[in-house]
């Protein structure tokens, strides 16, 4: 394995992002929190746009995963859809690039943007939702695959926890990949190492104090609950 993916075995990796809409939507508001995550002992960062990637790369050396969110009208492949904007991402620095990786209709192959991503120097993380994207995005180059993706695809497990079935059948398979998706207590992320990801990627529980705070409240209305 690379070396670079073999220093982040068993790692946090934070992702710091921010919907439209959020006063957080900020790239100094976005650096602070990377380096915040990165004091509390994160091994990496997850983060998207290039003014927010720009802003981290320059106040943090931890390595950082890459991705934008496009929204276009000739697909939903939403994550880093063409070669252009992965470029353009590793030339800011990013080691990794984010990639969607699902089997919906794209405008351009996966296969292609991982090629040109890694002939600039940079390594490919396939975003997938399913086994068996997991296993054509390593057939097409990928270097690592995640599972940020089950959930939003139309024809993956529509899921309130973390997807361990997907976890557990990409680990048989000896397919490399972090968990990302729904983990939101310390435990979740101890258990998706014990099923064999090689690092956790963890966004809201920690860095969107809107969703935190909608979570609270949530709880606190449930008058059943606890």
């Amino acid at each position: 394995m690379n070396a670079l993916l073999e220093g982040l075995r068993g790692q946090l990796i934070v992702s710091c992002q921010a919907n439209a809409g959020s006063p957080m939507r900020q790239p100094n508001i976005i650096a602070a929190l990377a380096l915040a995550a990165e004091l509390g002992g994160a091994g990496a960062i997850r983060v998207q746009g290039y003014g927010d990637v720009a802003a981290v790369r320059a106040v943090t050396g931890v390595p950082l995963i890459g991705l934008t969110k496009t929204d276009r009208t000739d697909t939903e492949i939403y994550i880093t859809p063409t070669a252009a904007e992965a470029l353009r991402l590793a030339k800011l620095g990013c080691e990794i690039v984010a990639v969607d990786a699902t089997l919906r209709p794209r405008p351009e192959p996966f296969a292609q943007i991982a090629r040109q991503v890694q002939a600039a120097g940079g390594l490919v993380m396939a975003d997938v939702s399913t086994l068996e994207e997991g296993r054509r995005a390593m057939q097409d180059g990928a270097d690592i695959l995640s599972t940020t993706l089950s959930g939003y695809t139309g024809y993956s497990p529509q899921l309130s926890k973390p997807d361990w079935p997907l976890m557990q059948a990409l680990a048989a398979e000896g397919l490399p990949f972090m968990a990302e998706g729904r983990i939101s207590t310390p435990a979740q992320a101890r258990r998706a190492l014990d099923l064999g990801a090689l690092a956790v990627v963890v966004g809201s529980a920690i860095t969107r104090p809107d969703v935190i705070t909608r979570t609270f409240i949530a709880g606190m209305n449930n008058r059943g609950g606890g």
